[in-house]
């Protein structure tokens, strides 16, 4: 797994590719609570290069996006690939997470 932020048009874009698994999920967890104790509250993530999604990778970005709406922000997914999405539908977590197409769609969510 690899993750990569930049700043986008006021939020964080935060760039995941390979999988959010048991095996790299506390590293993820970790970049995700430094990116908030930072106060970068305001996340979009990028799952276009993520191939696979556990159930510990779905803890870490539940607890991600609690984390950001506790400090009035939010988390919003981008680029989801069909096996991701279907992990989050059986998981119901498309109805807790706003999803869009792209990652230029999300970020300009921020700004609405």
């Amino acid at each position: 797994m690899k993750i990569t932020v930049a700043q986008e048009s006021g939020a964080a874009l935060i760039q995941i590719s390979g999988s959010v698994d048991s095996l790299t999920s506390d590293e993820a967890q970790t970049f995700f609570d430094e990116q908030i104790k930072n106060n970068q509250v305001r996340l979009v993530v990028d799952l276009s290069q993520v191939d696979y999604l556990s159930s510990a990778g779905l803890r870490v970005l539940l607890s991600a996006l609690k984390s950001a709406r506790q400090r009035g922000g939010d988390l919003y997914f981008a680029g989801l690939q069909d096996n991701v999405r279907k992990v989050l539908d059986l998981a119901g977590f498309t109805s807790i997470f706003k999803i869009f197409p792209t990652v230029e769609e999300a970020v300009g969510a921020f700004a609405i």
